[in-house]
């Protein structure tokens, strides 16, 4: 029985430099539909339950469009990848940076985060057996693995912080492609109009995705006050009503936090801001907790913006329009442009953000999560791709980058 989607046809294996591979993919799918356990255990020692099953399902969903996108964007056969791995999501970065590669690339070396190798180098070992393709893991320092993997690299994939992946770049010569996968604010806005019942759902969805240790988190949630009143208060309402739980608890809606720098980061953040928060705002070292936190600040007042991964809703009151399209048109929301979601009746607001975000309207950025086509946006530190002495920001997937990059010197 196939594990595949009909649209894996003889015709399309031809379409791909690799189609030999295309078995051992359809065995990856296999073995994790039917051994989700065995995964799942290595998934819940970093983040909750309920997170790690929704990785599983999209590492699944992205395998089986697979050839469909390598097909589609005809990337020629490159020769070397080298790949520097997130701290997060561990699984569905294995899929979308090594397996759905391995079809047009030769041989993959990866080096994994310092904060997750163990984990990493546990799921490689327990999906190896399975595809048994050539893509090794290499647990080395950033320094060995530049010299040895990344200088004969085609194709260089980094997610981390804008600054080092800034300093990799200079490494590189011009005839490498360069992924970069940064952060972004991912701005949530509530405005005139919106289905509060919709909006608080959807901003504790977002926000608490592994308890907040998720990139997709908001930074800040803008919230016009005529709904912020009954926003604040359904909000706390619905956070005193979630379940706690350790990673293991298929039940839990919020859970430990992974992450020491988190803890610290959150803890310091919390204290220089204690005057502000009007719900939670306890940090227990001894049981790494980060309890669900809600600040509410002004608009006009002189807020910090600052990424990590907790559940920390940074509520901020505003009340014009055209005042909140001039911050949004700021220096650091355009660097930082990945993802945002309106709620409610703000056209220009939309017309704004679309020019360099990803925007959704009245849903969530997960309600648009699909491994196998463009996501991020259009700022320098969100994500980029380099190649030929050439800069383009805009949202990215491996396959459709590299056929774009080549073709284009043709």
């Amino acid at each position: 029985m196939s594990y595949l989607v009909q649209s894996w046809t003889e015709q399309k294996r031809n379409q791909v430099p690799f189609p030999d591979r295309v078995e051992p993919l359809e065995r990856t799918i296999q073995f994790m539909k039917e051994n989700p356990s065995a995964v799942m255990n290595i998934l819940t020692e970093i983040s909750l339950h309920r997170s790690a099953s929704y990785e599983l399902s999209a590492a699944i969903s992205t395998l089986e469009g697979a050839l469909h996108e390598v097909s589609t964007h005809r990337p020629p056969q490159l020769n070397q990848m080298a790949v520097f791995m997130p701290s997060n999501v561990i699984l569905y970065s294995y899929v979308l940076y090594l397996l759905v590669p391995s079809l047009f690339v030769q041989e993959i070396h990866f080096r994994p985060s310092s904060q997750i190798k163990d984990q990493l180098i546990r799921l490689h070992q327990l999906l190896k057996d399975v595809h048994g393709l050539p893509i090794e893991i290499q647990p080395i320092s950033q320094r060995k693995f530049l010299k040895q993997y990344v200088a004969q690299a085609n194709l260089i994939v980094f997610t981390g912080a804008y600054k080092n992946a800034e300093e990799i770049k200079l490494q590189l010569n011009k005839e490498q492609i360069y992924l970069f996968f940064g952060q972004g604010v991912n701005p949530f806005i509530v405005a005139p109009g919106a289905d509060l019942q919709s909006a608080v759902s959807g901003a504790i969805d977002i926000r608490l995705l592994n308890s907040g240790q998720d990139c997709l988190g908001p930074d800040a949630f803008f919230i016009h006050e005529s709904h912020l009143p009954m926003f604040t208060e359904m909000l706390t309402r619905q956070l005193d009503s979630l379940k706690f739980g350790d990673n293991t608890d298929a039940e839990a809606d919020w859970g430990p936090i992974y992450y020491d720098s988190t803890l610290e980061m959150a803890s310091q953040y919390l204290h220089r801001h204690h005057s502000d928060i009007i719900r939670g705002g306890s940090v227990n070292f001894r049981s790494r907790i980060v309890e669900p936190t809600v600040l509410l600040r002004d608009f006009e007042e002189n807020f910090e913006i600052v990424e990590f991964f907790s559940p920390v809703f940074n509520v901020v009151r505003y009340r014009d329009e055209g005042k909140l399209i001039d911050l949004l048109r700021s220096g650091f929301f355009m660097e930082r442009a990945l993802g945002a979601s309106v709620y409610g009746k703000a056209d220009k607001v939309v017309e704004i953000l679309k020019k360099r975000h990803t925007v959704t309207i009245n849903t969530t950025l997960l309600s648009i999560d699909d491994g196998n086509s463009p996501f991020g946006g259009y700022g320098p530190m969100a994500n980029y791709i380099s190649y030929n002495e050439k800069l383009s920001f805009k949202p990215i997937l491996v396959s459709q980058a590299v056929g774009e990059c080549l073709r284009a010197e043709r």
